[in-house]
């Protein structure tokens, strides 16, 4: 009897629980509690969707509330698009929920996603929407949607097959690929290239840039403070196939890659260049930064930084390099590559090391050892020839008065050494600035003087 009656005094008090947790109000001093009072979106392409958002919903008050209606306040105009727990604000409808119910210590979810259409615009433009709760009291709540939209041209993939000039000012993306044919010259200038992933630029012609920059499509973040423009591996980069040749790249900056340029083994030529760069960067590689077999590359005041293979790697061939700046920093765990390195082998296969010679330059990094020259063992017939002046290397000294001359040999135990040299290493937010610092005791060298 005891058992069944307290049996029953549980029942009877869920009940009243339940009862209690069923009433609602009308009060318009209970409103909503929000996680947050407004979703700011990264910048999105014109007419291609962004990934979702989310916020959640609260009713903290000891009553239930009804909502008469969730909408947008301008409808269907902005491109926002928002499921409330399950229930979509259908466009077609006027962008509008009604009859929802939040009980007492209950919440709703909200998803919200984007797409802009196009805005004739230049540059990014602010596109902003209200999403309006209106509870039963008559008060209305709201948070406010904000997202940036940029217009663009779209390419699923671009294929050259005639002498040709692209200059754009507006944003180029590139969902496949671009090809460069085999006898022909591509001219980009004054563009920005925006890869998506595994796509890149595939040159059997020529290929010659001014003030370009490519980089990756993701424009939103893979975490609140890393944007996925500092993240390796975005796109594949560029790739010379053996037939290129005189291709140059100017002022040109090529990050976040797979790997920033592979030129492929060719039958090494003594009087057609391969490459050449002058005032361009290869920042933050998947792979290698620079990979150029039995090539004949010529590197002017450029930019090589942080790899997860090496930052810049000859295999046979000539390299010539004045004022350029090489430190591998690469932020990933892993293992990384050297800074520079340089061989007369690949493999099993031998690579005459023509020349390789670099002036007024800094070749840096983490390691204690980041310059490798490696030389085919019982091997005297295989050129490799490489020299080195007016130099900072970090590298164990070398009593090589031959080859290397006026070098700056760099270690550890240097009170100025390694990172700081340069005015900006911010591993965790993987923000980079390779300009030297004013403590820096490399003066004169890099390619920012």
């Amino acid at each position: 009897m005891t058992r069944l009656f307290l049996f029953l005094a549980f029942l009877v008090a869920s009940l009243a629980s339940c009862s209690d947790d069923d009433k609602f109000t009308a009060s318009p001093t209970v409103t909503l509690s929000f996680s947050t009072d407004s979703v700011k979106m990264d910048t999105v392409f014109s007419t291609v969707g962004s990934r979702t958002y989310d916020f959640w919903v609260y009713n903290r008050g000891s009553r239930g509330l009804h909502l008469q209606s969730v909408r947008l306040r301008q409808g269907n105009q902005t491109g926002f698009r928002v499921n409330v727990d399950g229930s979509y604000l259908d466009n077609a409808l006027g962008a509008v929920v009604t009859d929802l119910e939040v009980r007492s210590g209950d919440s709703l979810r909200v998803f919200v996603e984007f797409t802009a259409p196009h805005n004739q615009q230049p540059t990014p433009q602010l596109v902003e929407d209200d999403l309006v709760f209106l509870l039963e009291s008559g008060i209305q709540q709201r948070v406010v949607l904000r997202a940036f939209a940029w217009d663009a041209l779209l390419c699923d993939s671009i294929v050259v097959s005639s002498d040709s000039i692209i200059e754009c000012s507006q944003p180029l993306v590139i969902r496949r690929g671009l090809r460069v044919d085999s006898a022909v010259t591509l001219n980009l200038r004054n563009t920005t290239l925006f890869f998506h992933d595994k796509a890149g630029i595939d040159v059997y012609g020529t290929l010659i840039t001014d003030s370009v920059v490519m980089r990756g499509d993701r424009l939103d973040h893979m975490f609140d403070y890393l944007p996925y423009d500092r993240v390796s591996g975005q796109w594949r980069g560029l790739r010379f196939f053996p037939s290129s040749f005189e291709n140059e790249l100017i002022a040109t900056e090529i990050r976040n890659a797979e790997s920033g340029i592979v030129c492929d083994s060719t039958t090494f030529p003594s009087d057609r260049q391969r490459l050449y760069m002058e005032r361009s960067v290869v920042h933050n590689s998947a792979g290698h930064g620079l990979l150029a077999f039995n090539s004949w590359v010529g590197l002017l005041r450029c930019q090589f930084t942080n790899s997860a293979g090496d930052c810049l790697a000859f295999y046979g061939g000539a390299a010539v390099m004045d004022h350029c700046t090489v430190a591998q920093f690469y932020p990933f765990p892993g293992g990384r590559g050297a800074a520079l390195r340089f061989a007369n082998f690949y493999g099993e296969s031998a690579y005459p090391l023509h020349a390789m010679t670099m002036t007024n330059s800094i070749v840096t990094g983490y390691d204690d050892d980041v310059v490798m020259g490696q030389a085919l063992e019982g091997d005297s017939l295989t050129a490799f020839t490489y020299s080195f002046d007016n130099t900072l290397l970090r590298t164990p000294v070398l009593e090589d008065t031959v080859n290397c001359k006026n070098i700056m040999w760099e270690t550890a135990k240097d009170s100025i050494q390694g990172k700081q040299h340069f005015r900006l290493i911010d591993e965790q937010n993987l923000i980079y600035d390779f300009h030297l610092d004013s403590l820096s005791t490399a003066v004169g060298k890099g390619c920012y003087e």
